[in-house]
Parts: structure tokens; sequence; C-alpha cells
């Protein structure tokens, strides 16, 4: 079903990314500038991400040697640098996930390149190294500005993971340049499965860790029949909590034992893309951006005012 597969390292039929967005309370002060510090229970439950989930993901992976990628926002890493440091002491990948987990459509250009070089610095100043990946913050929400693509190329990023056009990694090209895409699930999000929070927005029926997993396992069991690649997007405070946590060690050894699997950080997997492609042994798809120069609009139903359609003209079959 996959029509261009991507030859991964070693003949393996799939790669899989396990990938962790550490928002911590960034989210809060984002979403209440003005009154967050009053909100003490979210608080509390966004804090227990670097602080309880962070160091229980980390010791879970380790005992599996599986590489992982972190997106952090800058403002978590200035302010939660314990387990910032535990991220990189096991060699994992910390890439941009903004600043304070803003949104990237509420400001101008300008305001977007400002607080991307602004976490370019922080990541570099702490792990000794630029980023090579970014995650918009607001993934759920539509985050990718029109300028969004343009900057990351402009600053040099390898990689985006914001997006869904596609199963595989495909290239973003525009007059400035190309990054290569790492395509987002949506079932793969646990947000869709587990989040119910009143302060976020959401309220979603709560489900089990197994049903959640069996979605995880099913989209991983047709990645690996196509010779696709599974990414996830999980949260710590999410799946970091104890029942999820636990569910997450049966789904890693069912890869596992599924065999012929390339566990990989985000950026390995990117830097495998861009080897296969400028060795000529794999030709990707390209979409251009931005899609589109300015909203489309329908010219007919433009030309026409509401009161020429006549009373309830909208709501007849």
């Amino acid at each position: 079903m996959i029509k261009n597969p991507i030859p991964w390292p070693n003949g393996a039929r799939c790669a899989v990314a396990f990938t962790w967005d550490v928002d911590a309370d960034s989210a809060v002060h984002a979403a209440r500038p003005d009154t967050a510090d009053n909100y003490v229970a979210t608080l509390s439950f966004m804090r227990y991400d670097p602080e309880i989930a962070v160091p229980r993901i980390v010791d879970l992976f380790k005992v599996y040697e599986i590489p992982l990628t972190f997106f952090v926002p800058g403002w978590t890493i200035e302010n939660y640098p314990a387990a910032v440091e535990l991220m990189l002491e096991q060699s994992h990948e910390i890439a941009h996930h903004g600043y304070l987990h803003h949104d990237n459509n509420a400001m101008s250009r300008q305001q977007e390149l400002d607080i991307l070089g602004h976490g370019i610095e922080i990541i570099n100043r702490v792990s000794g190294r630029r980023p090579l990946g970014y995650r918009t913050p607001m993934i759920a929400s539509n985050g990718v500005s029109r300028h969004t693509i343009d900057l990351l190329i402009e600053q040099d990023f390898l990689y985006d993971t914001s997006l869904y056009g596609d199963d595989i990694p495909y290239v973003l090209r525009n007059e400035r340049g190309s990054l290569i895409e790492i395509p987002c699930i949506q079932g793969l999000g646990d947000w869709y499965h587990y989040m119910s929070w009143r302060d976020f927005g959401y309220s979603t029926a709560l489900k089990s860790p197994a049903h959640a997993v069996d979605v995880f396992k099913s989209e991983f069991d047709a990645a690996w029949e196509f010779k696709g690649m599974w990414m996830c997007v999980w949260h710590p405070p999410v799946s970091g909590r104890l029942a999820r946590c636990a569910a997450i060690e049966p789904l890693i050894k069912h890869m596992i034992e599924k065999g012929d699997v390339w566990f990989a950080s985000m950026s390995e997997i990117a830097l495998h893309v861009q080897d296969v492609i400028s060795s000529g042994k794999w030709k990707p798809r390209i979409d251009q951006v931005p899609y589109y120069a300015a909203p489309v609009r329908d010219a007919v139903v433009a030309g026409y005012q509401a009161s020429d359609l006549g009373p309830g003209t909208l709501c007849q079959p």
C-alpha cells in the first residue's frame, strides 16, 4: 500500500521513533497568561511531567536501549534543568518545541522568528548543539502558520514533525530550500485516548491503557507490513502515569519480537532519509509550500449577497 517505501538501515521493514512533548506547565502559562498562578491543580498536573514522569520514562526505555526524542519548550528547559540533564545523560535527542507553548498563528512572522531563535539558543546552550528538528507547540490546533516552514528552512532545520501529509517522511520545498517532514499519525497521539481536563478544553471519554495500546499496536503492525514507519506523539503527564506507562512495555516487546525494526531518534531517521535521497537510493514525494498564496474563495458564491438568496434558501434541500 506504500508505493515508494524508504529503504531502512540493515534491511529493516519498519522504523520506530518514540517521541515525547515535555511541555510541563508552560502550556498553562501560555493559555492563562494573567491567572495561571491561580490554577494550582492544573499546574500540579503538568508539573508531574518533568518531576515524576520523565525519570520514569527514561528508566523504562533505558532497559531496552531505545533512543528517544524529547520536544521541549525553551521555558521548560530553563525551569526544569534536572529533567533535561537526565535526557542528555542518556544521549536522547532534544528538539525544538517553541518557548512558552505559543500558537504560531497568533503571531507575526517576526515574533515567530524571534521565538524560534530563542529556542535554538537555549537548546544549543544546554546540549552543546543546535536542534535538528522542530514540532509546533500547538500541534492539535493548527499551530503551523504560513511562515513556519519557511522560517525552519531559513534557520537550517533538518526536519519538521508537525504535519500529517503522508505515511512516511517526505520533503517540503520552497524557493529558499527544503526540509524533511516526518508526519504525525492522529491515532498515535496520546491525548486522543487519555486526555480529559477542562482547563485545556478536552472532555473525551477516558480509555483504558489496553484500548489505547491496541490502537498503537495496530498502527505499528500496519507500518511493519507495508514497510513504513511508526512515530508516536506522547506527553509525560499523560502517558507517563503508572498504568499507561506500564502498558508501554508490552508494546515495546511486541515490536522487538516482530523483528526487523529500526528503533531510532527523529534526527537519526531524518539523517538517513537525507542520505538515501542524496545518494539516489530513494526519491521522495515533494510538497511545495506554502500550499496556497491566499485563501481560496468561490467566485460564484462571492458574487451573491446573503439577501439575494432569499429567506431560508440555505436551509432547504
